[in-house]
């Protein structure tokens, strides 16, 4: 049995005067990737200055203006990266590049030492408050944690005289949801303070979900109360810095969101150390779904992924948010008709908003294609085949139609398993296109009986077929080709049928067009029914051919 008695419920606060759940979302935050640091951290292998120089280039290009990119002066690598940055002028002037440091004199020097020539920096740094870190980790005092707070603030802002660029100043009281309120807002305050922000230079107030301890609200409420008890608000960009531990990262930035956080910091899929950071892209798709910009290009979900994975050497899970293989993805019948209806709505209705059950964006809209949206199985049904053959071949399979082929596939699916739309295609053909035996129509002649008759008939029609190989030519008379052709059959084989359904539509257009003939036909004398399909750039000749088609499939004859 689980020792559950091991642990405890972490403290809540008590804030009944909150006011986010009100609220909802209405533009896109500040975004901080912090893949080049948090994230690359948490690799197993980690990334080369060549590997990091590509990666930065790609967060520039999805439109990243504060980037993290390491901890100069704790690694070599990342102060060899920094600086090949500056010397190679690969850095914009509208972009602020984020460094971490600790509060320490000689780190803040080696910081500062990396960050030459760059024209905008963000100086990131922390040291841990929470009330366990405190006890077992630096045997301090409240007092002596403010004091280590406000030297690193001091030792930044006299550096930051002698710089040649801009400083901003962020800071970051560590394991902040394991603080005590009053201490965070105690701390946060005597740093801006200390620092002195102004409209034109704001400083950063980064308050991280270090490690994820409770429910996404309990986050929500202290990011509220934060914001409300913190000096100089106007002056102040409050940041979020969600992890995943309780795999509730997203749900506590966006609701950090609600309860006034200006910014975010996260990265790509949410690598990070243990469960991960946040997920800016999660957050970013969640928002570009409610026709809120995210003002990031992300419109290349590929292009993201294929980077990512090259150089994080992390695969994407394939149930992965919006990225993954599979998310497009429908086995289920039910949900495969549902999506083959929605699609047919909103062509129907020429609707320019999206709204397609089950689907909540359109896959091409971030540059994916249909073709992982509907796969065949054994679990599937009749919408999802009937979706195939309309979006991949242009074949618009009458309803009554979409169970009898369903049957044919999921056949061949309970013994193969999974088959691709083109082995669909095949079956389609073998079972209906192709299906010319005994009897295989060979030509047709059609004349207008109009005025030369006195009965109803207007229409004859010249047969010719082999009937198991043999030549065959036969003539029929009646209301129009197909019920000529039908009572042709009827006379020449014995057979006693009927025509309960006719449809047709263009497969193509322009001067080499096809149509496809859709025929329901019923053998009178036993009851059964089914379907054949003819196709032709002559839709007579289609229609005759799904006649056809229709009475192989019953073996009338």
């Amino acid at each position: 049995m689980l020792n559950y008695k091991r642990y405890r419920r972490n403290p809540v606060i008590d804030y009944p005067e909150r006011e986010w759940p009100n609220k909802e979302i209405q533009k896109a935050p500040i975004w901080c990737s912090v893949d080049l640091r948090d994230g690359n951290q948490a690799l197993i292998d980690p990334m080369q200055v060549d590997e990091k120089i590509e990666f930065f280039q790609f967060l520039l290009k999805l439109g990243f203006r504060e980037i993290e990119i390491g901890f100069p002066s704790a690694s070599q690598i990342e102060y060899d990266f920094l600086r090949q940055l500056v010397d190679r002028k690969m850095i914009p002037d509208d972009c602020k590049v984020q460094v971490l440091t600790q509060c320490r004199e000689e780190l803040i020097d080696k910081t500062f030492e990396s960050i030459q020539g760059i024209k905008n920096t963000i100086v990131h740094i922390y040291n841990s408050t929470s009330t366990l870190q405190r006890d077992v980790v630096f045997n301090k005092d409240k007092a002596e944690i403010i004091d280590i707070a406000l030297a690193g603030t001091r030792m930044v802002k006299e550096r930051a005289k002698n710089h040649e660029g801009n400083i901003f100043l962020e800071y970051s009281p560590e394991s902040f949801t394991g603080t005590e309120m009053d201490f965070a807002a105690e701390i946060c305050n005597a740093v801006i303070n200390e620092w002195g922000p102004t409209p034109e230079n704001k400083i950063i107030i980064n308050l991280p979900s270090t490690v994820e301890m409770t429910t996404p609200n309990v986050y929500a409420d202290q990011i509220e109360w934060m914001i409300k008890h913190l000096d100089q608000r106007e002056n102040v960009i409050v940041s979020v810095h969600p992890h995943n531990d309780r795999g509730c990262g997203v749900a506590s930035a966006e609701l950090s969101m609600l309860a006034g956080a200006d910014r975010v910091e996260g990265t790509l899929f949410g690598n990070g150390e243990r469960t991960g950071n946040v997920d800016i892209l999660n957050i970013a798709y969640n928002m570009f779904s409610q026709g809120i910009d995210p003002e990031l290009n992300i419109e290349r979900v590929n292009d993201i992924i294929e980077i990512y994975e090259r150089c994080c050497k992390i695969p994407i899970h394939p149930r992965h948010p919006y990225a993954g293989k599979l998310v497009f993805t429908a086995f289920s019948g039910s949900h495969q008709d549902a999506i083959n209806k929605g699609v047919h709505a909103m062509k129907e209705r020429n609707s320019e908003i999206w709204q397609v059950p089950y689907l909540p964006i359109d896959p091409m809209d971030i540059g994916r294609e249909y073709e992982p949206i509907v796969r065949i199985n054994s679990q599937s049904g009749k919408g999802g085949v009937a979706f195939i053959m309309d979006n991949y071949f242009g074949f618009k399979l009458p309803k009554a139609m979409h169970k009898e082929f369903a049957n044919v596939i999921q056949a061949i699916t309970e013994t193969k398993g999974e088959i691709s739309p083109d082995e669909i295609m095949e079956a389609f053909r073998a079972e209906y296109l192709e299906k010319k035996e005994p009897l295989h129509f060979r030509k047709l002649k059609v004349d207008d009986l109009s005025g030369e008759t006195e009965s109803n008939f207007d229409t004859k029609v010249a047969l010719g077929f082999t009937k198991d190989g043999q030549e065959m030519s036969v003539e029929g008379i009646g209301n129009g080709p197909i019920d000529a052709v039908k009572r042709a059959l009827q006379d020449s084989l014995g057979i006693d049928i009927k025509i309960l359904d006719y449809s047709e539509h263009a497969l193509q257009s322009g001067s080499n067009s096809q149509a496809a003939a859709y025929i329901h036909l019923l053998d009178s004398n036993t009851g059964n029914v089914t379907y054949g399909v003819g196709v032709s750039s002559n839709i007579t000749r289609a229609s005759v051919r799904a006649i056809f088609s229709a009475l192989n499939r019953l073996n009338l004859n």
